[in-house]
């Protein structure tokens, strides 16, 4: 995959979530929100799922997961996605030809 693919993916997967996103709980995680509902009264109990997924999201950057699985699937990084081009289009490698090793050194 590329850098495009994955532009291509998120994008996808972006209007495949739409704005609203029904999500069935088990026993543990309903206790768990209950109580962080309970303790940090939010406007809605929204709130805390966004705010779990900025964090969970920011674990993932952080630590480097994100950019593990990105390298794995897409052979690009966060930043490359961030920036719209990948390390060797920023720094100009990928604009010289190959080098020929057999009359690289011929004069």
């Amino acid at each position: 995959m590329s850098l495009d693919g994955l532009t291509d993916d998120v994008t996808e997967s972006y209007s495949d979530i739409g704005d609203e996103l029904s999500v069935s709980l088990d026993r543990e995680t309903r206790t768990e929100l209950a109580l962080l509902e309970t303790a940090l009264e939010p406007e809605e109990t929204d709130e805390l799922v966004r705010r779990a997924i900025h964090m969970f999201f920011q674990s993932t950057v952080d630590t480097g997961k994100l950019d593990f699985q990105l390298r794995t699937a897409y052979d690009v990084t966060y930043d490359e996605y961030l920036s719209g081009m990948t390390f060797e289009e920023m720094t100009g490698a990928d604009q010289y030809p190959a080098m020929d090793d057999e009359r690289r050194y011929q004069f």
